[in-house]
């Protein structure tokens, strides 16, 4: 009766997502599979308005997935618990992953208000999953079954280990205050971090060099150049030439204009974003996401965040990292050494009385 009872309740959700998919989500992308080849999502039919709907159906979905697995009536098996959360919250996954792309690649202010708006509510999200003590009392009983772990293959056993580490990591067995704590922590770290990537998005894009004069073109490509005419036009500086601070302005003029007096410019303009003590000035960003890591850290009891998140990877410890750097610095300091020696002679050579900088390099 229990296990009849189960299936229908799982039907009820499932008919649930789909009438509600279907009511609210007809004309958006994201509420069905992409019919496209190889599921490459239709970026021609997604907009920004898609997003926030989307995102809130998938949680909803991945909520009712977690709770057909916490109320499966039938014994925590590594199929009906582990593998199942493994394969649950897809349609997020999907969401999340198409977002990550158009803010990557989008810096308008629709986007970045999406991003503020989700961010908080996908941090919430996942911490309600990682403090779900029924989910997590499944997968300790999976975890500590000797009998049923011997059946798994190594990358089942693998699959295991990870799911049941995660949880522990994300602070499953803390007492009720420390979670707490923890959430604001996690939520504060989100937001945190959003502001630095926003500011570093910001500062990247409202710098310009602007160029008035041809002769300071010298040494570049004919492509490069026609690049930042255009740019310049679209600017509204027609006549001009315009160069920023995206990757495919920064560094050919780094690489091929003659001025060195516009290089380091440049060059500088680069590596100080966001140390510049304006509005997107992050100082005050870092300090907050230095301390709240290591807060974090200590509260899961590590000492630092560097041994948090070296514990899962090949490295180990931060001992062990230190110890490839300072190995590969042996061998590398020589070779650079040697490098700005030659650079200095071809200098030199050419009648330049300069020390070799970064901007030269």
């Amino acid at each position: 009766m229990k296990k009849i009872l189960f299936i229908l309740s799982i039907l009820i959700m499932v008919y649930s997502c789909n009438t509600t998919s279907n009511k609210d989500g007809k004309d958006n992308p994201f509420f069905s599979e992409f019919d496209t080849p190889e599921g490459v999502p239709p970026f021609d039919k997604i907009k920004a308005e898609h997003f926030m709907p989307a995102f809130e159906e998938a949680m909803k979905r991945h909520n009712a997935e977690i709770d057909s697995i916490i109320n499966n009536p039938e014994a925590p098996t590594f199929q009906n618990t582990v593998v199942a959360l493994d394969e649950s919250g897809r349609m997020l996954d999907r969401v999340g992953s198409v977002f990550s792309v158009m803010t990557g690649t989008m810096s308008d202010s629709v986007y970045q208000n999406i991003e503020k708006e989700i961010t908080p509510l996908r941090t919430e999200h996942y911490d309600n999953i990682n403090f779900n003590e029924k989910l997590f009392a499944r997968i300790k009983t999976v975890y500590d079954d000797s009998l049923q772990v011997k059946t798994l293959t190594t990358e089942q056993k693998m699959l295991l280990d990870k799911t049941y580490k995660g949880f522990v990591r994300s602070g499953i067995l803390l007492d009720g205050s420390k979670q707490a704590r923890l959430r604001e922590i996690n939520k504060e770290l989100s937001n945190a971090s959003l502001s630095f990537n926003q500011n570093l998005l910001k500062e990247t894009d409202s710098y310009q060099l602007v160029i008035d004069k041809k002769e300071d073109l010298s040494g570049l490509p004919e492509d490069v150049i026609a690049a930042a005419a255009k740019t310049a036009k679209d600017k509204g500086l027609e006549g001009k030439w315009v160069f920023g601070l995206s990757k495919p302005s920064w560094e050919p003029f780094l690489q091929y204009a003659d001025n060195r007096a516009l290089r380091e410019k440049l060059y500088k303009a680069m590596y100080m974003r966001c140390d510049n003590g304006n509005e997107f000035d992050n100082k005050e960003n870092i300090k907050k996401i230095v301390s709240l890591r290591l807060e974090k850290a200590n509260m899961l009891g590590y000492k630092s965040h560097a041994d948090y998140v070296l514990e899962e990877t090949m490295a180990k410890t931060p001992e062990n990292v230190m110890g490839l750097l300072n190995n590969i610095w042996k061998y590398a300091l020589p070779q650079a050494q040697k490098e700005a020696a030659e650079l200095q002679a071809i200098a030199k050579k050419e009648g330049h009385d300069i020390k070799i900088e970064s901007w030269d390099w």
